[in-house]
């Protein structure tokens, strides 16, 4: 699975206070290497949308929509 972000996904990180925006580069490599990692929680999140979620941390989570075999 591929993934590429937006302009608004680069804004909103970039807003991020550094201790998120690192563990959100950690949880990125680790989702790259494999995506099912349980730590991740990597899932579906509409029934009907190609709408997923990935954990970040306690706290956040970062969401995409899958097109094809892409995340965006």
């Amino acid at each position: 699975m591929e993934s590429v972000t937006t302009k608004r996904f680069q804004k909103c990180y970039a807003s991020l206070p550094l201790q998120v925006q690192q563990a959100a580069k950690r949880a990125y490599l680790l989702w790259k290497n494999n995506n099912m990692h349980p730590s991740l929680h990597f899932k579906q999140i509409h029934d009907e949308k190609p709408i997923y979620s990935v954990r970040i941390s306690l706290s956040y989570r970062a969401l995409g929509v899958k097109k094809d075999d892409t995340i965006i």
